[in-house]
């Protein structure tokens, strides 16, 4: 096995990873958790000295969006849209049941999303086409999961800021990648 497959199968665990985590995250942790709805964690200062609040699986679907880059940039699109398929199964598997729906349609549209937007931006650059992907992505994963779960968009503002940490703490990575695969000459999958 090459060391190119490795990292793939690595970041392609790391994607399946985030989907139980997430669900778990939202059911189990947080500074407050809301009765008949989700754990809630502060992820920026908000107004009159009140935190803007997320539901706390955002930080892994942040994660995933960035994950999911990495996987079609190892190992294809193929393995990518499989990865998305069985990523959106277990969501549905695992969620809380109150959840199920708006876990697997968010996830399966959001990542798709993400595919769509990563894919033609891949060879015009690495950071940018994460970015990119991962903004348009968590953004239909916000609203689709917000929607579906709980029949408002009130953690919106939360969610978006959330997921986009997690994409922004990727940032020095996925350029440490990008180097050495320029420097080792590796183009993407």
């Amino acid at each position: 096995m090459t060391r190119l497959r490795l990292e793939g199968y690595l970041f392609l665990a790391g994607f399946m990873a985030c989907v139980p985590v997430a669900n778990w995250l939202i059911g189990h942790v947080g500074t407050v958790c809301v009765p008949q709805g989700p754990c809630l964690i502060p992820v920026a200062p908000g107004p009159h000295g009140q935190p803007i609040t997320a539901p706390s699986g955002v930080l892994m679907i942040g994660l995933a969006l960035v994950l999911r880059d990495l996987v079609q940039r190892r190992l294809g699109k193929l393995w990518t849209l499989g990865a998305i398929v069985v990523g959106t199964a277990l969501s549905a598997l695992i969620a809380p049941p109150a959840l199920v729906t708006a876990s697997a349609v968010a996830f399966l549209l959001s990542e798709l999303a993400d595919f769509a937007v990563y894919t033609p931006l891949q060879r015009r650059g690495l950071v940018r086409a994460v970015v990119a992907s991962a903004a348009v992505g968590l953004c239909v994963d916000s609203v689709v999961f917000l929607w579906l779960a709980f029949g408002s968009i009130d953690y919106l503002e939360g969610q978006i800021i959330g997921k986009l940490w997690m994409v922004l703490l990727s940032i020095p990575a996925i350029r440490l990648l990008r180097n050495r695969d320029r420097r080792l000459g590796i183009q993407p999958a």
